[in-house]
């Protein structure tokens, strides 16, 4: 399987920063991620990914700080068989811009880098780009396509061992992008940087099938999983690819334990330092009710059928499916605010190295997932046991590398 850390912050549990060994103060920190990077590739994990925003975020605790593609350039300094993967918005970044610093990051780290393609989220992040707002939906996935075509002509526009005067003009004159190119910079160690995507709406996973190499999902259990991936993968032979070229990878928080009480423990000591009413606040908005009567430690309340449901579908659809499928039956507010908090409607395992161990090769053999985008709800705690604790058992099984075999992350993905 592949297996990718996806880093934020003190960790994806909303109240990580609150717990007691927070690394709260070290998230502007170089150092900080530099440790974080050598624990993941201790582990020889794919690559090492960072998302970004464009704006300040309204949840309470750290977001945003450093720059993701500076930071994963000190990073390729102090790694040396990692990828290091970047997110960048074709809503706001220019192609050649684009193209530019990521090849340059691929050429620094000898082969290593890959870029996150999105259109972004909120009006907050197109008002710090000469927008009112974001562009609608559909917009926001033709410019991307745009992108994504520009951006790979660019990289592709000075051959390997080529003189400058060899590299070739893009011509590129679309309904977003004029870039005559060529790109002041030669074809990278692994040919160009890799291609990740995480779409999940219906333009998202047609841009995901066309384009990407990786893809970063969303699913909170097996089924929702493997359709997603099944779907994917008919996308992408529709395009005339093959299948296997894609390696999808849904996000995983973990809690590992001694034993699944202690993995259990971990995850309700973090629940009880969440904010409570703005984690009442995001459920409220969730699932189209006030939640702020609800008692915390009681089961949740019965909720109407999907089709019923006039708000945002796909966060209500999360809602109900952590319901249906929570272990040991039906949570309390609590605890569904927890799984909310850790990942936002991501899997979420829990309990002993071999138990997690069991369900990630059941997710692959079931066909779910090519692999998973780690989300350690504590950092470094969580990725640590991760690492010491969860790797060897898989490598035990043969389902995880050992050693690196390769020196790049295309690499990385196709081995």
């Amino acid at each position: 399987m592949h297996l990718n850390l996806f880093a934020y912050g003190c960790g994806h549990h909303s109240a990580a920063w609150r717990a007691p060994d927070s690394a709260f103060d070290r998230i502007g920190d170089v150092t900080w991620w530099e440790d974080l990077a050598r624990t993941a590739e201790r582990g020889h994990l794919d690559a090492f990914f960072l998302a970004d925003g464009q704006s300040l975020s309204p949840v309470p605790g750290p977001s945003w700080f450093l720059e993701p593609l500076t930071t994963l350039t000190a990073l390729a300094r102090a790694t040396g068989r990692i990828g290091l993967v970047s997110t960048i918005s074709s809503t706001f970044w220019d192609p050649f811009h684009a193209a530019r610093l990521s090849a340059g990051l691929d050429h620094i780290s000898a082969g290593r880098a890959g870029i996150n393609v999105v259109t972004s989220m909120t009006d907050a992040e197109a008002r710090n780009h000469g927008m009112d707002r974001l562009p609608d939906h559909a917009e926001r996935y033709a410019r991307a396509a745009e992108f994504i075509g520009a951006v790979t002509a660019l990289w592709e526009s000075w051959p390997t061992g080529a003189s400058p005067e060899q590299a070739v003009p893009v011509d590129h004159h679309g309904r977003f992008f004029d870039v005559d190119g060529p790109l002041n910079i030669p074809a990278t160690p692994q040919g160009h940087p890799v291609l990740f995507q995480a779409g999940a709406s219906e333009p998202g996973r047609d841009l995901a099938a066309r384009y990407a190499e990786g893809v970063y999902a969303v699913a909170w259990d097996l089924e929702s999983a493997r359709d997603y991936r099944l779907d994917l993968r008919r996308r992408a032979a529709e395009y005339g690819r093959d299948p296997d070229d894609l390696v999808i990878m849904p996000g995983l928080v973990t809690f590992v334990g001694e034993t699944e009480e202690q993995a259990r423990a971990q995850q309700r000591e973090l629940n009880e330092l969440l904010p409570v009413q703005d984690s009442l606040d995001q459920l409220s908005f969730f699932v189209g009710q006030d939640t702020s009567g609800w008692d915390l430690d009681a089961p949740v309340p019965e909720l109407p059928p999907l089709a019923e449901f006039t708000g945002p579908a796909g966060r209500y659809g999360t809602v109900l499916r952590i319901l249906a499928s929570s272990p040991g039956g039906r949570p309390t507010v609590r605890d569904l605010l927890g799984y909310l908090a850790a990942g936002g409607g991501h899997a979420t395992f829990v309990g002993t190295p071999e138990q997690i161990a069991d369900e990630m090769e059941r997710w692959i053999v079931d066909g779910a997932a090519d692999g998973f985008n780690l989300m350690p709800p504590t950092l470094p705690g969580s990725l640590d046991s991760f690492v010491d604790l969860v790797i060897p058992v898989l490598q035990d099984r043969g389902l995880f590398r050992r050693e690196y075999t390769t020196g790049t992350l295309r690499g990385h993905l196709t081995a």
